[in-house]
């Protein structure tokens, strides 16, 4: 099957689901308002600039989830997909998966986001599978801790062919769309790159390669 691969934050969504997950807890008072939100921006802004220290910023990102157990969890992120995510869905998009499956592609997502946050959306997308980081869970409590290789610049690629060698999947005739710069490695590796409402830093190679550069704003 013909692999139509998905960046998530700027690229389906009209948004970035890990910092609103961020801005979220700050809104419900559940973490330090001046201190969280301090460091989600700042770590944002790197994100951004394509400097952050992915290891660092999911130490951040994840300690939150080892504060509370997994159904009060599953309760707030129920909240936060009607507060935040709904809201960021966009027809574009939903029509561009839709052109993929109906040409039988396999729909994969690959994301620096980690898999508590994205997991719940990716379904909501109808995504066939999804490479997120994988947050640890000891004892059915998440440990703040992540497992394995994050799926972050050139992580995405190693995420994937991880992936490609334990399911059997070819690379051959592969889509990938993103936004970012940071997913230079894994654009570079498809068949077809394509820039989806690209950041300044992509929109220019995307021109200078002759990459397709799109857009799904509503």
């Amino acid at each position: 099957m013909t692999l139509a691969i998905f960046d998530l934050d700027g690229t389906l969504l009209n948004g970035d689901s890990d910092y609103t997950w961020g801005q979220f807890l700050v809104e419900k008072g559940l973490v330090d308002t001046q201190v969280y939100k301090e460091a989600n921006d700042k770590f944002f802004q790197q994100y951004q600039s394509g400097t952050l220290d992915i290891h660092e910023y999911l130490a951040f990102s994840l300690a939150p989830l080892t504060r509370f157990s997994k159904a009060e969890l599953i309760e707030l992120h129920h909240s936060f997909m009607v507060e935040k995510i709904q809201p960021m869905m966009q027809e574009k998009a939903s029509a561009l998966l839709k052109h993929h499956k109906d040409q039988g592609h396999f729909l994969l997502m690959i994301t620096a986001t980690n898999q508590f946050v994205t997991g719940p959306i990716g379904d909501a997308l109808g995504m066939d599978h999804i490479i997120a980081p994988v947050p640890e869970i000891v004892n059915d409590r998440y440990t703040g801790k992540v497992v394995g290789i994050p799926s972050f610049q050139a992580g995405k690629v190693t995420r994937l062919n991880d992936w490609l060698a334990e399911t059997g999947h070819s690379m051959e005739d592969s889509y990938f769309y993103s936004d970012s710069r940071n997913d230079l490695p894994l654009l570079e590796l498809v068949t077809h790159p394509i820039a989806v409402d690209a950041d300044e830093t992509l929109a220019k190679i995307a021109q200078e390669r002759g990459w397709q550069h799109i857009s799904l704003r509503d």
